[in-house]
């Protein structure tokens, strides 16, 4: 094959591996993670932030060099072969995160910038047509800000009521108060699945069954669970589930919103432009079908291409297969982290997924971080866009390391020799 008739590989394989219960080899793994080989400060980079931002393997990484070098062109418009080859690129790659969803089919999958568009676009295409002043939306203390700003929005200009169900001191939903706060006002329970600030695993199968029995609808915000954990969107019966692709190892600057095909069908665009119609006059304009409706202008295009990539090589190594390597290392960090005098956790509770969020006393976490950093080691301190978690536990901010597949117990064993070097400095 010539180069001018090269093409990417797809991103929807027809055959998804299967794996058996064999633990990871995470030496290979590490092996397709480029990054994790460089230095920091003349020391081995030990990556725990992955919470923020997880590193990419290199399948991803070639996938979006292979669609700028053989197939890069716009989208849907084009009859020429670069603009087709792109076009199906696109479309395998929603393909596929419809598969790894288990979404009913690719139509429920909208591409968006992230989890943070996908919440404002629930919030104004779904929530906001048709409020009336009074109408609820049930949130919860821990949500990130995205999940809590764009429905201030919504409160400030339309009337709607928010609806915040507390946390008790493990770092758990009050699910009594949450059943008692669903009503006929209630629009929409709008849910972490997977708490960024504390590593709570909630109980999202209860929490849209007891809306549903009310027939309200819900949507997870799914940023922080799709990295860790299986997710089966018609298993969980949700309505709305939001991902983003860089904290599950691909590009930035794209995610997902699944939608039932149901609500998405009976949904008004929020953003106008290109792609997203049938037909324009000065006089009116035709909205196109699901999910273009929602796909204004030209797309984040290789972020897809890469997204996919990123799919497919999650699926060849098994969700479960990381889900029981991480529920082990959690464990073994818990523990080991536990040994150092004056670390303190925040959230313990008893489902909990790559997060170990904590303080130390006398020290800053901004220089906990700082020093770690000089040993190589990146991890987050601060409020991690999460400040409703930060005032109910009564800390500015928290030192948060968070695992991911491609981390080992060598890692772990760093972190904590590094927080040795912390107490040693400031007492």
């Amino acid at each position: 094959m010539t180069r001018s008739d090269a093409r990417p590989p797809t991103a929807a394989p027809t055959d998804v591996a299967t794996h058996d219960a064999a633990p990871l080899d995470v030496a290979r793994i590490r092996a397709d993670f480029p990054i994790l080989a460089r230095t920091v400060h003349g020391r081995p980079l030990v990556y725990l932030d992955n919470a923020a931002t997880a590193q990419k393997p290199r399948a991803t990484i070639d996938a979006i060099s292979s669609y700028y070098e053989h197939a890069n062109a716009n989208i849907h418009r084009g009859v020429h072969a670069l603009s087709m080859e792109a076009t199906t690129l696109y479309e395998n790659a929603r393909a596929a995160v419809a598969r790894f969803l288990n979404a009913a089919r690719p139509e429920e999958i909208v591409f968006c910038r992230g989890t943070t568009e996908a919440v404002n676009l629930v919030a104004q295409s779904f929530v906001r047509p048709g409020l009336e002043p009074g109408d609820e939306v049930i949130l919860s203390t821990m949500e990130h800000h995205a999940n809590i700003v764009p429905w201030q929005m919504l409160r400030d200009a339309c009337g709607l009521v928010l609806r915040v169900v507390p946390i008790d001191d493990r770092g758990r939903l009050d699910m009594d108060a949450y059943a008692a706060m669903l009503s006929p006002r209630t629009k929409l329970v709008s849910l972490v699945h997977v708490s960024n600030a504390l590593g709570t695993v909630n109980p999202v199968d209860t929490i849209v069954r007891l809306a549903h029995d009310r027939d309200i609808p819900v949507m997870l915000d799914g940023a922080q669970a799709v990295p860790h954990l299986p997710v089966d969107v018609q298993a969980l019966g949700c309505d709305f589930y939001a991902i983003s692709a860089h904290k599950m190892f691909g590009p930035t600057g794209v995610g997902a919103l699944y939608g039932r095909f149901d609500r998405l069908d009976a949904m008004p665009p929020y953003q106008g432009g290109g792609d997203m119609i049938l037909s324009v006059s000065f006089e009116k304009t035709t909205y196109n079908r699901v999910p273009a409706r929602f796909e204004a202008g030209t797309p984040n295009i290789a972020g897809a291409v890469g997204f996919g990539a990123t799919i497919e090589y999650l699926e060849s190594v098994g969700m479960d297969r990381i889900a029981a390597h991480e529920h082990e290392l959690h464990a073994y960090a818990c523990d080991a982290l536990a040994t150092i005098d004056g670390l303190r956790f925040i959230g313990e509770a008893d489902e909990r997924a790559s997060v170990l969020s904590f303080v130390l006393d006398g020290v800053h976490p901004h220089d906990i971080g700082t020093i770690l950093d000089q040993q190589g080691i990146a991890i987050r301190t601060g409020h991690h866009c999460a400040q409703p978690v930060m005032e109910r536990f009564g800390v500015p901010a928290t030192a948060r390391a968070s695992l991911a597949l491609y981390n080992t117990r060598d890692d772990v064993d760093a972190l904590v020799a590094g927080l040795r070097r912390v107490a040693e400095v400031f007492r």
